[in-house]
């Protein structure tokens, strides 16, 4: 056991165990290579045999995984799966006992590379570290890597909603009336129903239910480019139909089987978002909004109706009421209405008093 100065002017640290070689590590200065091999000796001392710790993050992960089906909930399980796919190269090449801080945070900057917004690199890191935790359960390291570590801030601007007003939403329904009306269906119920891109692609005609009252059963959703799966929330829900897009969801059930896509595109095949847009010609008539504000047009709409709250959650399936309360403060609410009325009230008062002051004058 030693730290060695290598011919190359890095420096190697060696760790034995009694005459059984544990392992090395090379390191560009003489106090790194010491302090791995500090370090190396306080797990031997914990009752840590380093080569346990000698095992590949991406080869643990599945023993821990088959663990967790049996000990967490179904979502909890589903949630740990993910890191089997989500795992950077680089971070499933090192061995469990070699994972620092550093590793995790690069795994961090990874995931956003992908795509994947902070509250997901959140809900993953969660993931990893009761990985680690099982890792120190199984004695393979000595403390957990990830339980330092931070998920960085949002750096991305985040996307603002800009639903249509329900005047709006008639005018762009309109619009795209004059090039495609059974595709510019589909937009009008978009906008009554808060039906999400993937879930109207997968809606089928045996969905839509006409008892107590027309609505549809929002039960599986099939994204561009994936198979059918569960929608968003992974539960399904029911969203009545209104009586204004009532007419287009009963004409495309007359005209269909029940096993049938309920929305299609032009040749009567899956709806396709480039294909659909462009037929539209959604640059020109939808007013600089992306298709997913209909989603939000929906919820507005429903709150402004007058519709509670909880009734809007369950309809556009939200797992949190926290969800929803971003379309009431987006509207914005009763006090704040009632606010505006007194300042208004203000200003015309003022605005009168104004006038007579001026009338007066002019009759002196």
């Amino acid at each position: 056991m030693g730290v060695l100065k290598l011919k190359s002017g890095r420096w190697q640290a060696v760790h034995r165990v009694g005459r059984a070689f544990a392992g090395s590590a090379t390191f560009n200065t003489k106090k790194q290579a010491e302090d791995w091999l500090a370090g190396e000796k306080v797990k031997v001392r914990s009752g840590i045999d380093p080569r346990a710790g000698k095992v590949r993050v991406r080869n643990l992960l599945g023993d821990w995984i088959a663990t967790r089906e049996i000990r967490v909930a179904p979502k909890t399980a589903r949630a740990d799966r993910e890191l089997l796919r989500l795992v950077s190269p680089a971070l499933g090449a090192l061995f469990v006992s070699m994972v620092e801080k550093r590793n995790v945070q690069d795994w961090f900057d990874y995931l956003r590379s992908k795509g994947l917004s902070r509250a997901s690199i959140v809900r993953h890191r969660a993931s990893l570290s009761a990985f680690f935790a099982w890792c120190i359960d199984e004695g393979r390291v000595v403390s957990n890597p990830v339980s330092a570590s931070r998920v960085p801030p949002q750096l991305e601007e985040r996307v603002e909603m800009k639903p249509f007003s329900l005047d709006e939403l008639e005018e762009v329904y309109r619009a795209c009336c004059e090039f495609r009306p059974e595709l510019a269906d589909i937009v009008l119920v978009a906008g009554w129903t808060g039906l999400r891109w993937g879930e109207l692609r997968a809606v089928r005609v045996a969905d839509v239910m006409q008892v107590p009252h027309m609505a549809i059963r929002v039960c599986r959703s099939q994204p561009e480019g994936n198979s059918v799966k569960v929608t968003k929330g992974r539960r399904s829900r029911s969203v009545p139909v209104a009586d204004r897009v009532r007419p287009i969801v009963e004409d495309r059930c007359q005209s269909a089987s029940v096993d049938d896509l309920l929305f299609t595109g032009v040749d009567g095949g899956q709806l396709w978002r480039t294909a659909f847009l462009r037929l539209i010609h959604w640059k020109k008539t939808g007013r600089g909004r992306r298709i997913h504000d209909l989603r939000h047009t929906a919820a507005c709409l429903w709150l402004s109706l007058g519709v509670d709250p909880g009734t809007v959650q369950a309809w556009m399936g939200h797992e949190s009421i926290a969800t929803t309360n971003r379309y009431i403060h987006y509207l914005g609410t009763s006090a704040d209405k009632a606010g505006l009325a007194l300042l208004n009230q203000y200003g015309c008062n003022e605005g009168a008093m104004k006038t007579e002051r001026t009338d007066a004058r002019v009759e002196g």
